[in-house]
């Protein structure tokens, strides 16, 4: 009896051994997602952000305005974008410049900015800008409004939607190289 006591508790210990960690975003560079997410992905039920081009255009209505955000393809191999975000009158932001993709990153960088660039998280749906942003990126805004937070869920995936996108002015909001 005692034997078969000692054998349950050992097979016991040994069921409740945790498994190996994945490697993390420090060990890889890359973040990795939960072990359901990478299942789903390998058997092909969602697809891999991290292969979805960020090109086409993203929008939102709310009762102060609209965010709009266009990724066309650039030249070198990059992204260009424009983006105009409002948040009632008199307080907008807008903007335009180079972007690149890093894993589930779009970093913006601006170019009529004094050195302004948001890394923003992007997964596919969605751009979505972090709830605090460099000081420098304050002029392109105008007003109280400021680009922490905002997000912009996708509503086209192809240029020429993004080419087509105009500003509030009436002016194209992406402009090719």
């Amino acid at each position: 009896m005692r034997l078969i006591s000692l054998g349950a508790l050992v097979l016991l210990a040994a069921c409740q051994r945790e498994a190996a960690p994945a490697p993390g975003r420090h060990e890889t560079g890359v973040q990795t997602g939960s072990g359901l997410e990478r299942a789903a992905i390998e058997t092909g039920v969602i697809e891999d952000a991290a292969q979805i081009p960020a090109i086409g255009l993203y929008q939102r209505t709310h009762e102060a305005g609209r965010d709009a955000l266009c990724v066309i393809p650039a030249k070198n191999g990059d992204y260009r974008f424009g983006l105009e975000a409002t948040f009632g009158e008199d307080q907008s932001c807008t903007g335009g410049g180079s972007a690149r993709r890093a894993g589930d990153k779009l970093i913006l960088s601006f170019s009529h900015s004094d050195h302004c660039i948001v890394v923003a998280q992007y997964d596919g749906d969605q751009i979505a800008f972090p709830g605090v942003v460099d000081m420098k990126c304050a002029d392109v805004c105008k007003g109280r409004g400021s680009l922490e937070g905002v997000s912009f869920p996708r509503i086209a995936s192809d240029a020429a939607a993004a080419l087509q996108a105009r500003d509030s002015a009436g002016y194209p909001l992406c402009k090719p190289d």
